[in-house]
């Protein structure tokens, strides 16, 4: 059971958190390019843009997968104390709440500013920045969460 569990854990880890690394950190390039081309459609930039952020609206949600998975493996193994599975977890709430409460709405915020004729070129440019800045710092937590995961410290098991 423990196998199954590690399994889709991983997997989801992968194909979730791993399509939305990538969504989030395209997503401020294509805002950028909203400037130059308000409205659109699907083949233009606001086109890609409203499709990376529905590409991380509905991979957040797949991506409860990977807590859920996470914390019945580590029950399963009994690591549930250890101080490495404590820390991967609070930065994984860090994570969520960075991509549900900061990353999603400014992506959608983005959108709509861009989408007005009145826009202010300067101001989208410079929350598309924000957007990426913060968007790096979602993707470096998790690269930590991916380090302790692997490193394990104080694992006993030679790992």
């Amino acid at each position: 059971m423990t196998k199954f569990l590690l399994s889709v854990h991983v997997i989801a880890a992968i194909l979730a958190v791993g399509t939305i690394a990538v969504a989030t950190s395209l997503f401020p390039r294509y805002a950028k390019q909203m400037v130059t081309d308000k409205g659109g459609d699907e083949g233009h930039p606001s086109g890609v843009a409203w499709f990376l952020h529905r590409v991380c609206r509905g991979y957040a949600v797949a991506g409860l997968v990977v807590p859920v998975f996470g914390f019945a493996t580590a029950a399963q193994l009994g690591v549930l104390t250890d101080a490495w599975l404590i820390a991967s977890m609070a930065l994984t709430a860090l994570a969520a709440i960075l991509l549900a409460g900061a990353i999603l709405p400014r992506q959608q915020r983005l959108l709509a500013l861009a989408g007005q004729d009145a826009a202010d070129d300067d101001a989208l440019n410079a929350a598309a920045s924000r957007l990426t800045m913060l968007t790096g710092t979602f993707n470096l937590v998790w690269s930590v969460v991916v380090v302790l995961m692997i490193v394990r410290p104080g694992s006993t098991t030679g790992a």
